[in-house]
């Protein structure tokens, strides 16, 4: 998956993130705007996990989300 195809799409999937990641805030998700650095960073501090689980997490949601962005 194209994460910047996620990116530019991001105000359409936030809500989507937002569901993945409850411990996130709108906020949060409005400020992270897409950005995947910014996104694992915020998943790493709010969940207590490491990046690469993080970065597992964003890979699976980028692959969820698939069929949503080719439509």
């Amino acid at each position: 998956m194209n994460w910047d195809r996620i990116e530019g799409n991001w105000k359409q999937l936030s809500g989507k993130a937002q569901e993945k990641w409850g411990k996130l805030t709108h906020d949060q998700v409005d400020v992270i705007a897409g950005k995947r650095e910014q996104l694992s960073g915020k998943i790493q501090e709010t969940y207590g996990i490491g990046k690469d689980e993080a970065n597992k997490q964003i890979d699976a949601f980028a692959a969820s989300i698939h069929d949503e962005i080719n439509n």
